[in-house]
């Protein structure tokens, strides 16, 4: 499947398909720079489910509840609309071409881009699923895994350890929500209440912006920075991870292996190796399991499977 994938695959039958979902990122971005950590996540999301098939921008029905509407993804993904736009002008000048797959692969690189100033060249070519089941969204690795779990959710995918190193530093940019990781503040085990790997300068601050409530539990709204420059997508996140301050526990259990430890230590101090070591995993990301050829379809909306 993968020999089926190319880049600049719509250059014959869409010459501006990708100059398009650039433009609408753009927009997007301009207007709210917390677009790109979101587009990268529903790429993310999307690719860890039945592949990259477009299958997290499908609304839930009366009869389904689909991928965005998972407890894990249902309050923090976002973007969706980016896409929609894109979609809507391609459908208007390349009607029943672009898939949506491919749209957000575009956009993401897209994203990733203007945060960062890096970029590479999309494989294209990646048809829409017409499956979208909320409960198969059990195998994204989510913020309370330790080492082995993230390792062994990443390697289901055909994605090494050394590739999820990398793939995480998206963590570098954006924002996260209380509630992912409240539990490292006030409720981390039977005998330490406050996860003794977190930088306690740090936990102070994070406990300042999560207070517990009168019940004893943080407000699901709230959300803080993934770090201290959020909108730059850099290997910041790495040095953060060293003093320490990984926000998630699955961020701070890269330290917890010598293995991982000394790629983190490797990332901190040289952030070109980093992105060119990103560039490498996403790319092989985006391949996982997706349909080509005469698989699938070419939805004309995002959100809803053709008829």
């Amino acid at each position: 499947m993968e020999a089926q994938l190319q880049v600049g695959f719509y250059r014959d039958k869409c010459s501006a398909a990708e100059s398009i979902v650039k433009n609408e990122v753009r927009k997007a971005f301009f207007k709210d720079m917390g677009i790109a950590p979101g587009l990268m996540r529903l790429h993310f999301h999307d690719c860890f489910v039945r592949g990259c098939d477009g299958s997290v921008l499908i609304d839930s029905t009366p009869k389904n509840v689909a991928e965005k509407d998972a407890p894990l993804n249902v309050i923090t993904l976002r973007g969706t609309e980016v896409i929609d736009s894109a979609k809507a002008r391609l459908e208007a000048q390349c009607k029943g071409v672009v898939s949506c797959a491919d749209i957000l692969a575009f956009a993401t690189r897209d994203a990733v881009e203007l945060a960062g100033g890096f970029s590479w060249a999309v494989l294209a070519g990646r048809r829409d699923g017409r499956v979208s089941n909320a409960s198969e969204t059990i195998d994204i690795p989510g913020p309370f895994s330790n080492l082995d779990q993230i390792t062994q959710s990443f390697a289901k995918k055909g994605l090494t350890q050394e590739e999820m190193v990398a793939l995480v530093g998206a963590h570098t940019i954006g924002r996260s929500h209380c509630l992912h990781f409240s539990d490292r503040l006030y409720n981390f085990s039977t005998s330490s209440s406050q996860d003794p790997s977190l930088e306690p300068l740090y936990a102070s601050q994070l406990k300042l912006q999560c207070p517990r409530g009168r019940q004893g539990s943080v407000n699901p709204n709230l959300v803080v920075q993934m770090n201290l420059s959020p909108a730059l997508m850099d290997s910041s996140y790495y040095a953060d991870i060293l003093l320490r301050r990984g926000l998630f526990k699955s961020d701070q259990a890269l330290t917890t292996s010598l293995f991982t430890a000394r790629q983190v230590k490797a990332y901190a101090v040289n952030g070109l190796l980093w992105q060119d070591d990103f560039v490498r995993a996403i790319m092989k990301m985006s391949q996982i399991d997706m349909m080509t050829g005469i698989d699938g379809e070419i939805r004309s909306n995002c959100r809803v499977i053709n008829k």
